[in-house]
């Protein structure tokens, strides 16, 4: 399956739950208590991150999409703590603030990276159900896709009177459900419940085909769109009907902690079908996500350069031979962490120590080389007849070994101006004799204010020397 980074600037979603604050307590451990046989605590460190709806929230904007957030507080601390970094990010919060009742809070107390305790500070909310679904529905014009981020907390009172409102206005709706009774999701585009939640629901699946039969008849009792199954190191089943069933394997290098897996997942397929994503490529999206999160400490978001990183794994574009669509997503990567992008041309048909040489100062020029290499045909009317003595395939092979290259495309035009004009480097290198008026693509490079740069070459380095010196003997 073919995944490209979705435009998330034009994909804004509304998550209406539970909202909650993370709070971390870090500190060292070095004694035992002489109250009771516990470690004693030297608290350092107090970290607050959004938490439950407001985690789906933060998510859906570090991908970079607008989000939109209505929740239930108490009037407190926590409930302003929560607001400001929401608002940090970008989340529009819309918190019903009810006087006397504190915001959920879970304190976890860590030392080394471990958890040693938590605490929940909570109440069922007295929620005003119908004040909440005013509140939904005045937004819903401005958004695609609705989040309900449902932890049975007591924000959510009234699922379908919102559900339906979305809905007869063409918005997808996805459900991140608890609870024994799904029947209060019925009708929504897709939920997504863990494996040990479906169970609850439909019994203990024995094998892969009791898990998709009864899945196929969830949907069906229920009227839903679509059900994905997350299953931790077993992955992702996604069920449509009249669809094969969808097996997605688990993606995590390394598993450290899965708090906040289920958010990653719901705001990464909520932000990606409201970019217009198709619903498979979306899952696979949140399943690259999730692979991502639990390798992080705690509730944790995934942001735009993470995402678009293990895209480019997937599509083997970290270093190497590239395609021109794939060359441009390494370096939108690239750019997004600060890299500035070099980029340089030839035809490199026997690559010699004039070459590495020069390669070698142009990659020290900024931090990532484009290698751009003429393709065949290209070199032919360059050299003439009997060149390339390489193929392009080959050349290009030859020169993704090198350690200062990072990227090699190639282009079929005499010159690279075109690719110029979408790559945009930084930084165009050319090695030679000139001066930088003479350069090709100078002019272009120069009209967005990039650098061009001459640099020496290797003396007594020459591809047409060595072609002579083998014809002549």
């Amino acid at each position: 399956m073919k995944l490209s980074m979705p435009r998330f600037d034009q994909a804004p979603v509304l998550v209406v739950g539970d909202v909650m604050l993370d709070r971390y307590w870090h500190g060292g451990t070095s004694r035992i208590s002489p109250e009771a046989p516990v470690p004693v605590v030297k608290v350092e460190q107090i970290e607050d991150r959004p938490g439950g709806a407001a985690n789906v929230a933060l998510n859906i904007a570090a991908l970079g999409a607008p989000a939109l957030l209505v929740g239930v507080t108490g009037d407190d601390e926590a409930a302003a703590s929560l607001s400001d970094r929401l608002q940090a990010v970008g989340v529009k919060t819309h918190f019903q603030r009810i006087v006397g009742q504190p915001t959920i809070v879970k304190l976890r107390v860590m030392s080394r990276h471990q958890q040693l305790l938590r605490m929940d500070f909570e109440q069922p909310f007295k929620t005003d159900a119908s004040a909440l679904a005013v509140e939904v529905e005045a937004l819903l014009a401005g958004v695609k896709v609705l989040v309900l981020s449902d932890y049975g907390k007591g924000a959510l009172q009234n699922h379908q009177v919102l559900i339906q409102a979305a809905l007869a206005k063409g918005i997808a709706v996805l459900a991140d459900p608890k609870g024994k009774d799904f029947s209060i999701y019925r009708g929504v585009s897709l939920i997504t419940p863990n494996l040990n939640e479906f169970e609850t629901i439909v019994g203990h699946c024995v094998d892969e085909a009791e898990l998709v039969a009864k899945g196929a008849r969830m949907m069906r009792e229920l009227e839903l769109g679509a059900l994905l199954i997350t299953r931790g190191e077993h992955g992702m089943t996604l069920l449509r009907p009249d669809h094969p069933a969808l097996h997605l394997p688990a993606r995590a290098r390394e598993v450290f902690d899965v708090t906040g897996a289920g958010d990653t997942v719901i705001s990464t397929l909520a932000a990606s079908l409201a970019a217009g994503e198709e619903l498979p490529q979306a899952v696979a999206l949140a399943n690259l996500a999730a692979g991502i999160v639990v390798g992080k400490l705690g509730t944790a978001a995934i942001s735009a350069p993470e995402l678009r990183r293990a895209i480019q794994r997937e599509a083997g574009s970290e270093r190497g031979v590239l395609s021109p669509d794939q060359l441009l997503l390494a370096i939108e990567d690239a750019r997004a962490h600060g890299e500035k992008i070099v980029f340089t041309n030839g035809c490199f048909d026997i690559l010699h120590a004039g070459h590495v040489a020069y390669l070698e100062q142009a990659r020290a020029q900024g931090d990532r080389l484009v290698l751009a290499v003429n393709d065949d045909a290209s070199v032919s009317r360059l050299k003439g007849p009997g060149r390339p003595i390489n193929s392009v395939d080959r050349r290009m092979a030859v020169l993704a070994g090198l350690g200062a290259v990072d990227w090699v495309v190639s282009f079929s035009e005499d010159t690279p101006e075109n690719l110029l004009r979408e790559v945009k480097p930084d930084v165009l290198v050319k090695g030679g004799d000139y001066g930088i008026d003479q350069v090709v693509g100078a002019d272009i490079v120069s009209a967005y204010g990039g650098e061009v740069r001459v640099l020496g070459l290797v003396a007594n380095s020459s591809t047409t020397a060595i072609v002579e010196k083998i014809r002549n003997n």
